[in-house]
């Protein structure tokens, strides 16, 4: 099945509220289980499109010395992470910004480590983006970006709808099953890996219907 992309941004109010009100919780808590099995203790870290600030918030309030910048290119997601930053009382030390994962406007080196959750099948030029992390993370910090696998056939693709969002809205479900449309292979990302700056990073299957890039400290 070839990738179709979907738009890059959630744009609309709707779309913002109907991601963040999708059940994130497990999966946002298992991906920062691994970052910090990773590595992710202290620090100026980079999250890149953070949506709703849900996975820089579970991170802060678990280590409390690292600070996070945390950015995305939709205003309207923004917006819901600004609430929740602040319900959280961590504005000290979570910083949102309203950027595009492209074209960075860090010098290199700047943040001590870098995490990302399913935003790369979002991006067009994932390519682009993915070299631009590369570019701004430390050479040996812990880095954690993961995705959607892509699926054979669209009707794999609904298989893990029914399984994962079953009780979600009828919208909440198609933004799921396009983002696994949208998605990368694992085969693709490897091969994206060989051509960005970021060594000792390896591509790994974390679960039935994710990949991840990892480096460890």
């Amino acid at each position: 099945m070839k990738r179709i992309v979907e738009p890059e941004v959630m744009d609309t109010q709707a779309a913002a509220e109907a991601y963040d009100a999708m059940g994130h919780g497990e999966v946002d808590k298992a991906f920062v289980d691994r970052a910090i099995a990773l590595g992710a203790s202290t620090g100026h870290f980079l999250d890149v499109g953070t949506g709703p600030a849900q996975i820089p918030i579970l991170l802060a309030q678990r280590c409390p010395h690292i600070h996070i910048t945390a950015i995305d290119l939709s205003e309207e997601m923004l917006k819901i992470a600004k609430r929740h930053v602040a319900h959280a009382e961590l504005t000290d030390r979570i910083t949102l910004e309203l950027i595009d994962a492209k074209t960075l406007p860090y010098p290199d080196n700047t943040f001590d480590g870098l995490i990302s959750n399913s935003i790369v099948h979002h991006i067009h030029d994932a390519m682009m983006a993915l070299k631009e992390m590369g570019r701004v993370a430390r050479p040996k910090g812990p880095v954690l970006i993961r995705d959607l696998i892509r699926p054979e056939t669209p009707a794999d693709a609904q298989v893990f709808v029914d399984r994962y969002a079953a009780n979600d809205t009828p919208h909440q479900q198609k933004l799921y099953y396009d983002s696994f449309l949208a998605a990368f292979t694992i085969t693709e990302v490897k091969e994206m890996l060989t051509q960005i700056d970021m060594p000792d990073a390896v591509v790994v299957q974390s679960t039935d219907r994710h990949w991840s890039i990892e480096r460890t400290v």
